[in-house]
């Protein structure tokens, strides 16, 4: 019963670093001596110290003979920091108690083989699917090469994100816009298209003030850590005097060719090989996103986009603010897929969660399936060297 209740406390301090321990996974650790907390910690950002080595410098007391509890296995290797599992031999831990294995295959296993040796008592598994649910991009980038891809959409109840004349300001209340804030915090990479920025001249940045006040409350002196805005942009439409460009933060522009605008140093021309339409081909996006350490991405985009990540099987929860409004007939539908489905060829999703949000209903989806497994060794090899 201890052993839980220390573990919930160090999945709860993992989720400190929510919006800044990426590419890193989130990861918290707590030290426990007769039956009392000596020293805690949580991993914040890439290159500092991780949660064990933090837990390590906050002890109270000395740590011969404590106990560990960790959601994910202390790293074997050097990266930006020395390993964690030699720090903890030298401290004198007897007994870890870790979540889940690391996914990584420069760790995986092999923290806990040399902690073993090394006469620490190791009990692995307890809290398993709580630990995986807090790093579910780590976690799907280190077992495929593609990042967790989370695909937003504001629609009424007759399932239009427009009307008939483009006109989309505002369908989802201002809670609802608010609650979004929170979740483009998470991620590393806002996706979008140019058709979007060209409608709506969005920043698709990350705004304090914009924030409720819960979300509000993860963050000291309104610090923020600016996502990736990366914008689809095959035909070159995105000009430097657009809102996203202009904003504060990096942006990439996903292009088959570059152009000779003069950009500023904040934009990036990206080159993708095109798909059998002349587009720009998604899969190799994302692939390319997950071999630059992209764990987590944000889609806002329009049904066009959506329908082409759902038809390849590339969302992974499909997020809806579903607005208590008629649009009509003629409005645009949500999703626009490549062919009129027969019953037996509809996408399924399930509902993970439903919750109310201003007048709006947030709505939380997964595919009943899981996502099409890829080939990565063909993307990371010819398409993105």
């Amino acid at each position: 019963m201890n052993d839980i209740i220390y573990m919930k406390k160090a999945l709860m301090l993992a989720k400190k670093g929510q919006f800044s321990a990426a590419p890193n996974p989130n990861v918290g650790c707590v030290i426990v001596k007769n039956g009392k907390i000596i020293g805690e910690g949580w991993h914040i950002r890439q290159g500092e110290p991780h949660a064990e080595i933090n837990a390590l410098k906050k002890l109270t007391e000395n740590a011969y003979g404590a106990t560990v509890y960790i959601n994910l296995e202390p790293c074997s290797h050097f990266g930006y920091t020395p390993p964690c599992c030699k720090s903890l031999v030298l401290a004198g831990i007897k007994r870890i108690v870790i979540a889940m294995i690391d996914p990584n295959p420069l760790v995986s296993g092999k923290g806990i083989k040399y902690m073993k040796k090394h006469g620490i008592s190791i009990s692995c598994g307890l809290m398993k699917k709580e630990a995986e649910s807090i790093n579910k991009g780590f976690n799907k980038r280190m077992k495929t090469g593609l990042p967790w891809i989370q695909l937003k959409m504001a629609s009424s109840i007759d399932g239009k994100i427009s009307m008939s004349d483009g006109n989309s300001k505002w369908i989802s209340s201002v809670e609802s816009r608010k609650d979004v804030q929170y979740f483009r915090a998470k991620n590393q990479v806002i996706l979008s298209t140019s058709k979007t920025i060209i409608k709506d001249n969005p920043s698709l940045n990350v705004r304090y003030s914009d924030m409720n006040q819960k979300t509000q409350s993860y963050f000291l002196n309104a610090k923020i850590k600016q996502p990736i805005r990366l914008i689809i942009d095959s035909n070159n439409h995105i000009k430097p005097f657009h809102n996203v460009i202009q904003t504060q933060g990096k942006v990439l522009l996903a292009r088959l060719k570059p152009d000779k605008e003069k950009w500023p140093k904040n934009t990036k021309q990206i080159i993708i090989d095109k798909d059998n339409n002349n587009k720009i081909d998604l899969l190799s996006l994302i692939y390319k996103l997950g071999s630059k350490k992209v764990n987590n991405v944000w889609v806002e985009a329009g049904s066009q986009l959506a329908g082409s990540l759902i038809n390849i099987k590339l969302v992974d929860e499909l997020i809806i603010y579903l607005s208590p409004k008629i649009l009509g007939e003629k409005s645009k539908d949500i999703f626009t897929l490549k062919k009129t489905l027969k019953i037996s060829e509809t996408i399924d999703f399930r509902f993970k969660k439903i919750k109310r949000i201003g007048k709006d209903l947030r709505i939380i989806l997964k595919p009943k399936l899981k996502s099409k497994s890829y080939n990565k060794e063909k993307y990371y090899e010819k398409k993105l060297s």
